[in-house]
């Protein structure tokens, strides 16, 4: 079934490491919820089916208000017909998930938290400005729990020059007592644009490290594979049966509607964009039109997006569907290419599937670009 993401841009604070888009204004609330409304509207006709489910990412979709988020689903179920097991996730921080925000929240038909814990340390949270303390991130989980609300995922981050190893596992054990589901986990990576980056450039912060990435998340792995968890996309890991459906069609391939600024969309054909500026959206949305740019994937950029995002998962890419989406040259192309990474022991392959290795997991980008088919089609 189809999915449905809805980017809502705003934030209290703007972290280091962060370059999604977002505003840590709400002056503009009530008028971009009232465009994201139009624009789920306005593509009505995108989706024919069911949707399995609905991804309300950002920014922090928690800070909306009560009202703002009922609007906005209302809109979701007048226009679309949602499953009725439909996941149905809301991405949150810390401070957000109070008593009273998780009442209100019990109102609405979110059954997912997507938490952005990122760490249990008050000086690494300092660090990356973060809105929240340690001691929120543990209880919050704990709040969410008691209030009814166990399918819960933990963003933690790894990778960053005040992580020690004695200190990530450490979070990687907190987040195994607190017995939540699901985990992603992510390497600090450095974008170009951020506050990060420019303490770096100046010399104010030491750079990134591949080899502490790398190490770490060994650990992860281990870890949380040995406490029951199943490795299932590279960033992610949770226990048997709790996969995130959203982010896991991501990955095969369904397609689904982006709605926001910033969202991206895709139908199987084509990549669907809305532009990174809030009043660019709105003014667009006021003049009845859909504020997106259309960019109509080639054969090679399917079969390299199959690649990249198939390889990332434990059920690995399959060498039969090569053969019958995108033809025998393309198979045969693939079959060459993967010999240099079957000799690293980077790849297993078996009954036509290709899977990364523990070692190969290492080297995911790395294998998947060299997969890649340039050049003319």
């Amino acid at each position: 079934m189809s999915g449905i993401y809805i980017h809502i841009p705003f934030c209290k604070k703007a972290c280091h490491y962060c370059d999604f888009h977002f505003s840590t204004s709400l002056k503009y609330e009530n008028e971009m919820v009232d465009a994201i409304c139009k624009e789920i509207k306005m593509k009505q006709d995108r989706i024919s089916g069911q949707i399995g489910s609905i991804y309300l990412g950002g920014g922090t979709p928690s800070i909306l208000s009560q009202k703002a988020l009922e609007k906005i689903f209302d809109t979701v179920n007048h226009t679309f017909s949602v499953d009725s097991n439909a996941e149905i996730t809301i991405e949150t921080n810390p401070d957000d998930l109070t008593v009273s925000k998780l009442k209100e929240l019990k109102q609405l038909p979110v059954n997912r938290f997507s938490v952005g814990i990122q760490s249990f340390f008050d000086e690494d949270l300092i660090w990356m400005n973060r809105a929240h303390q340690a001691e929120e991130a543990e209880n919050c989980i704990k709040r969410s729990q008691d209030a009814g609300f166990e399918n819960l995922s933990l963003d933690l981050i790894y990778g960053y020059p005040l992580l020690s190893d004695s200190k990530w596992l450490s979070n990687i054990q907190k987040t195994i007592e607190l017995e939540v589901p699901h985990v992603s986990a992510y390497a600090l990576t450095v974008e170009p644009k951020t506050a990060l980056a420019h303490a770096i450039r100046n010399k104010k912060q030491a750079p990134v490290s591949d080899s502490q990435s790398a190490a770490q998340f060994v650990i992860l792995m281990d870890h949380l594979v040995a406490a029951g968890f199943e490795h299932y996309e590279i960033s992610n890991l949770a226990k048997p049966g709790c996969y995130a459906v959203h982010n896991t069609n991501y990955w095969r391939g369904v397609d689904y509607v982006g709605i926001g600024p910033s969202a991206h969309g895709f139908d199987g054909q084509n990549r669907y964009m809305n532009p990174a500026n809030n009043a660019q959206y709105m003014e667009v949305l006021a003049q009845n039109k859909l504020p997106e740019i259309v960019e109509e994937l080639s054969l090679n950029d399917r079969f390299n997006e199959y690649i990249m995002t198939s390889l990332r998962t434990m059920w690995g890419t399959d060498l039969k569907k090569i053969k019958s989406d995108f033809g025998s040259d393309f198979l045969e192309e693939t079959n060459h290419n993967l010999k240099a990474f079957e000799d690293k022991d980077w790849l297993i392959i078996q009954n036509d599937q290709i899977k990364l290795s523990e070692s190969g997991k290492l080297f995911a980008d790395h294998i998947a670009s060299e997969l890649f088919i340039v050049g003319n089609e």
